[in-house]
């Protein structure tokens, strides 16, 4: 029986990726659970397994008197002295027990415990090895779904897609194979949940260092990443090498870096700007597609006064202000955009403003009466 046990053990440790000790010692304690049930829940019932051969041991430990009183508890020193020859009154025994038979009830229990400890033992597993890869990007297969839960399977475990951090328009069928962003991982009653998320920014983050080998190197460095997902993203990047175009590096030959980011985000547009310590500079790119003719700042309190043409003011305000809302988040700037047209009304009401304050100074120098000497 022996061998048998350490094969399964050994196979529920291969198959499992739970260690070999912590399978015998839950095997060790199932069986001491069954054993004490069957010898009526006494306390100095122990056991031992052998954790190379497998062999199981189970005894009683008993004190030696003089007079027994309690003979599951105690052993007189007559007959320890037949086993143990060189103990003395006080000092405790290990007799031996028969394990054969421990009845139905106790190996269904031992058979609950194992069961038990095989499931903590999975989802520790599970838990410390997804625990630390929080933020990285996994590709898992569509299992079901379920009051508006994805369920993926992603290799050893399931994780949890909700279908509000899915694309919009985006109905995922069982089977198919999807990349999705750790976004985190939460210890239940049930288990290790690993929640997934293919709307957070940095799951674009993800796709880029999967792609551009030089982000992976540290050649290319993602400064900001702002989105709203399905629609657009803007993501500003920069070199630390500066033989390195990191614009170019992200789109790839032809374009083929980017685009295939962009499959897999089901065409969401993807501004990729080169990343500056100069704030007018920085605004200006972050408000492509659109071109910027001027731009006037107050650092102190990081606002900026864009002026556009007036063919390129919706672009750079973008559908219902998102490219403008995404450049003030990838900057960090409050950014107002007016169009030139705008920006001359100003200009000449502030002249005539000047003008009018000029006349009515030298009309109030003429007018003022002389003080003869």
């Amino acid at each position: 029986m022996t061998k048998e046990l350490c094969y399964v053990i050994d196979q529920i440790s291969r198959e499992k990726g739970i260690a070999r000790g912590i399978l015998l010692d839950a095997l060790e304690s199932a069986l001491l659970s069954a054993a004490r049930k069957r010898y009526g829940g006494r306390t100095n019932v122990n056991l031992k397994i052998d954790p190379k051969t497998c062999d199981i041991t189970v005894y009683e430990t008993k004190k030696i008197v003089e007079k027994v009183i309690d003979k599951n508890e105690e052993i007189s020193l007559e007959d320890a002295g037949r086993l143990f020859p060189e103990k003395g009154i006080g000092e405790d025994v290990d007799m031996p027990l028969d394990l054969h038979d421990f009845g139905r009830i106790a190996a269904q229990t031992a058979k609950q415990v194992i069961f038990q400890r095989v499931r903590e033992a999975e989802r520790d597993v599970i838990y410390n090895e997804f625990k630390n890869k929080v933020g990285q990007i996994v590709s898992g297969v569509i299992m079901r779904k379920e009051k508006g839960l994805y369920y993926l399977n992603i290799g050893k475990t399931e994780a949890v897609l909700p279908q509000k951090e899915t694309l919009i328009g985006e109905n995922l069928k069982r089977g198919d194979t999807v990349r999705a962003y750790i976004e985190d991982v939460k210890v239940t009653t049930k288990g290790p949940v690993i929640l997934l998320s293919r709307t957070n920014p940095q799951f674009v983050a993800g796709l880029f260092k999967m792609e551009v080998p030089e982000i992976g190197e540290g050649l290319v460095v993602i400064k900001n990443i702002v989105r709203e997902p399905g629609e657009r993203t803007k993501i500003a990047v920069y070199s630390t090498n500066t033989s390195i175009d990191p614009v170019g590096a992200c789109v790839g030959m032809k374009g083929t870096r980017v685009q295939s980011i962009v499959r897999e985000l089901h065409g969401e547009r993807i501004d990729i700007i080169p990343w500056t310590e100069d704030p007018r500079m920085l605004i200006a790119r972050a408000l492509s597609p659109a071109n910027v003719d001027r731009i006037g700042i107050n650092e102190e309190e990081r606002t900026a006064m864009v002026v556009v043409n007036d063919q390129q003011l919706s672009l750079a305000i973008g559908k219902k202000g998102q490219n403008v809302r995404l450049a003030m988040k990838l900057t960090g700037w409050d950014i107002d955009i007016i169009s030139d047209t705008e920006y001359a009304k100003i200009k000449i009401e502030e002249t005539d403003k000047v003008l009018e304050e000029t006349l009515r100074k030298e009309t109030r120098k003429r007018n003022k009466p002389s003080v003869d000497g």
